[in-house]
């Protein structure tokens, strides 16, 4: 996938649990996995705009882009 989700950088820039996390954005901690690894496929607004609350961020400090081929680069065992 093209789109990397930094959730891990701003948490540990925050010195924030994933738990501390979970209770700010107010989803599960189910969904909350499966962004930080990178199994998403779609993310609302509405939990964007939370996660950035939380997070005290913009959208960009914890979604980037990198093209496929490069992701590809960076996994081990390509």
């Amino acid at each position: 996938m093209s789109i990397i989700v930094d959730i891990d950088v701003q948490l540990a820039r925050r010195k924030m649990s994933v738990g501390e996390f979970v209770t700010a954005v107010n989803i599960s901690a189910a969904n909350i996995s499966v962004l930080k690894n990178g199994r998403g496929k779609a993310i609302r607004f509405s939990t964007l705009d939370a996660i950035c609350k939380a997070l005290g961020c913009q959208p960009g400090d914890i979604l980037r882009y990198v093209p496929d081929e490069d992701v590809n680069r960076q996994e081990p065992g390509s």
